[in-house]
């Protein structure tokens, strides 16, 4: 049964994702601040049952970080249509996604041996991306800050956001040329 609970979280996740959007957008933002938040708590949660129960599974591996990023970019688009983010900032963080997503299966397609390593990079992007998110749901549900504050934020994100993209990119381009070179060698061996 324990095995099933990280799914169950990462499922409940993606399930608060329109939730949280809606609440974005009905500026109902102390119920999105809190909606938010539980989400963070089950990523966590989820990953902490998956580690000390070794309940971890091929399905898991593919629904946890796509309940991540359908609750980032969901969160982000909605604020932005809010004007709580700025657009440039949204259609980077959007455009880095769909770069991962569609790098990532490129990588399956050709090599048949693709497996998700998360970067510290990436690691680091997501807290900030985390981070901004409930400083924004912050300000608008409880405490009104100065827009300098969200604005550097958005600045280090988009950086950080920047670096990911271009690592993903790079690491991903050698496990494709690699692939190509062991293809190559095979065949001059006549394998």
């Amino acid at each position: 049964m324990i095995a099933h609970v990280p799914n169950l979280l990462s499922l409940a996740r993606l399930g608060a994702v329109p939730v949280v959007v809606w609440c974005v957008l009905a500026e109902e933002n102390v119920l999105a601040f809190w909606i938010f938040l539980a989400a963070g708590v089950s990523d966590a949660l989820d990953g902490l049952i998956a580690k000390r129960f070794n309940a971890t599974s091929r399905f898991g591996a593919w629904l946890d970080p796509l309940a991540d990023k359908a609750l980032l970019v969901g969160v982000y688009v909605a604020l932005a249509v809010r004007d709580a983010l700025p657009m440039w900032l949204v259609i980077l963080v959007v455009f880095r996604d769909v770069l991962i997503v569609g790098g990532a299966l490129t990588v399956q397609a050709l090599t048949q041996r693709f497996h998700v390593e998360p970067m510290m990079i990436s690691k680091i992007n997501t807290a900030l991306q985390i981070g901004l998110i409930v400083v924004v749901l912050v300000e608008r549900a409880y405490l009104p800050l100065p827009a300098e504050v969200i604005l550097a934020g958005a600045v280090v994100v988009a950086a950080t956001t920047v670096l990911s993209g271009a690592a993903y990119v790079v690491t991903w381009s050698r496990r494709v040329i690699a692939w190509e070179q062991e293809r190559h060698d095979g065949e001059g061996r006549g394998e």
